[in-house]
């Protein structure tokens, strides 16, 4: 039986050392342990800098910013590679991260440019194939198929590995190779807990849209609702109307959506595996991170947890019966 976030539950330890949240760091290089996912619907050229203030950043394909992951294509990425003119910071974004083609070329490039290359690839479910991908040094792997909020995979296709045991699985996997490649878990996430059970159990990092998206900063064009309309208004406006406790609506879409591939140009559009909707914005960037902060920070005091390394994949976990989730769930 594989196991999903509501499945589990994380364990204190059995006496802690610290005294005061105040005693925590749970940043890296000043940056939480989150990226943004790579979507049109959340990150354009103008609002990256705002969530790359606080984690990392995964820029929509065409979309180039210093010190950012570059999105290519399979296709894209191997023309740039045979040109010498891959960026410094690269995701080659495939949907299905176990096509040999895509390992071959992650071969070429991290055998070719080491370390002087952030490479990250994905998407996988398979842990058998993120430990193909450790031998070859790839630097980052996104895990986890048919789970975002966006996406249809699962649901049409029947592919889907259940995140929390793909985690756990690929965590034990990286700890033979000395954790050298990151664990990317993408896909889904909902609650606070869900991103910290990630962490707890073997996750370098989350991958967040769909949370992104309810973000009065993402970058979709700020609608408000007249009877069964939706209407544009300008983006100083969604502020000021947002603040004042109206409601600002905010399209959201899968990338594998026969719009996103108009946009790139495709001729010949294949099924959707995903989905386009509105969602109601219900905070800033800057008030979902601190609550994010607080209670990441709050997990790993029960933990006795001073810092990532002490905390991530190094913590007690149990499996909880439905009937014990529902106790906790508000």
């Amino acid at each position: 039986m594989k196991l999903d976030w509501k499945d589990i539950t994380i364990v204190p330890c059995k006496l802690s050392d610290i005294n005061s949240r105040s005693e925590i760091c749970c940043e890296r290089g000043g940056k939480l342990p989150l990226i943004a996912s790579p979507m049109d619907t959340v990150i354009d050229e103008k609002n990256a800098n705002i969530y790359f203030s606080k984690i990392d950043v995964c820029l929509p394909r065409e979309i180039s910013l210093e010190n950012m992951f570059c999105s290519l294509s399979l296709d894209q990425a191997q023309n740039l590679f045979e040109a010498g003119n891959l960026p410094k910071r690269v995701l080659i974004d495939v949907a299905n991260g176990n096509m040999k083609k895509l390992y071959n070329i992650s071969k070429e490039i991290k055998k070719s440019l080491g370390d002087r290359i952030e490479l990250m690839v994905g998407n996988i479910a398979n842990p058998e194939t993120f430990e193909e991908y450790c031998k070859i040094d790839v630097d980052y792997v996104r895990c986890g198929i048919g789970g975002g909020s966006a996406c249809l995979t699962a649901q049409n296709v029947g592919v889907f590995y259940p995140m929390a045991s793909l985690i756990i699985e690929c965590s034990k996997i990286s700890e033979k190779y000395k954790r050298k490649t990151k664990i990317v878990a993408d896909g889904g996430f909902r609650e606070y807990s869900e991103i910290i059970k990630a962490l707890a159990v073997g996750a370098d990092f989350v991958m967040i849209g769909g949370i992104l998206s309810k973000t009065i900063e993402s970058c979709s064009t700020p609608l408000i609702k007249k009877g069964e309309e939706f209407i544009e208004i300008s983006e100083s406006d969604s502020y000021s109307y947002f603040k004042e406790g109206g409601e600002v609506y905010k399209k959201y879409r899968g990338m594998s959506t026969k719009e996103v591939q108009r946009k790139w140009g495709k001729q010949n559009l294949k099924t959707s595996e995903g989905v386009s909707k509105y969602n109601l914005v219900e905070y800033t960037f800057d008030s979902w991170i601190q609550n994010f902060e607080d209670y990441l920070k709050s997990c790993m005091s029960y933990t006795n947890s001073k810092n990532l390394d002490e905390f991530i994949g190094k913590v007690d976990f149990i499996e909880i019966s439905e009937n014990s989730y529902k106790r906790f769930e508000k």
